[in-house]
């Protein structure tokens, strides 16, 4: 069954509902100046919730874009996350050295996420193919925008995953532009791992909608 992130999580209610509708992976995004920004304090307050609310089995991830790899490591640390997803240009030998420190610091596997931008192909990374990227364990492909690196509520033509999934070593997510209406057809068309959504779920940015929210992963979960 598809996997469900819900990211831009701001709050506990928004949380313990994603929980409930039984989202398999919530998104904090530690990007300042960023619409669903969140502190790491509060972050760590809402997942210390949720775990002793009956709800650690579902997977925290970090958002961070090009940040320094020590920061990211404490920010893992303090916050008691599983996943960190990154939406800026590291490079394969940042994820290297990313997944080895945080193996030393916190003791587990942590999972890496990184995310891809999708125009007319799957772009690379700067100048690093997809297949370079041997350290991540899951890719997210994203609509590609020359001023945001993410949240901008508009969907790729995922014919062209299709076409590349050949090429793809990893389980990935589709982002951008998905809602509860088009999310079950993506997921019968394309069978990623995950589906992964924000504006597409608020009612503002940082707030969720509890009955799209609903909507958005039973029909995920359904397809």
């Amino acid at each position: 069954m598809v996997k469900v992130k819900i990211c831009g999580i701001t709050n506990i209610e928004d949380a313990e509902a994603a929980s409930r509708y039984g989202a398999d992976l919530l998104g904090f995004i530690f990007v300042e100046g960023t619409p669903r920004y969140i502190e790491k304090s509060s972050a760590g307050k809402i997942i210390e919730t949720l775990n002793s609310s009956g709800f650690s089995d579902i997977k925290k991830v970090g958002l961070f874009i090009d940040e320094e790899i020590d920061s990211v490591v404490d920010a893992v640390s303090l916050c008691g996350l599983d996943c960190v997803q990154l939406a800026g240009s590291e490079t394969p030998a940042y994820c290297s050295i990313l997944k080895e420190k945080l193996l030393e610091k916190c003791e587990r596997n942590i999972n890496i996420i990184k995310v891809f931008k999708v125009a007319e192909k799957i772009l690379p990374n700067g100048s690093y193919d997809i297949t370079e990227y041997e350290n991540v364990d899951n890719y997210i492909f994203d609509t590609f925008d020359p001023q945001k690196a993410g949240g901008i509520g508009k969907q790729f033509d995922c014919e062209i995953i299709l076409r590349e999934k050949d090429k793809l070593q990893k389980p990935f997510f589709i982002a951008g532009g998905l809602t509860a209406d088009k999310v079950q057809d993506i997921v019968q068309t394309v069978t990623p791992y995950g589906v992964d959504v924000s504006s597409g779920v608020e009612r503002e940015p940082g707030k969720k909608d509890a009955v799209l929210l609903k909507e958005f992963i039973q029909n995920a979960k359904s397809a």
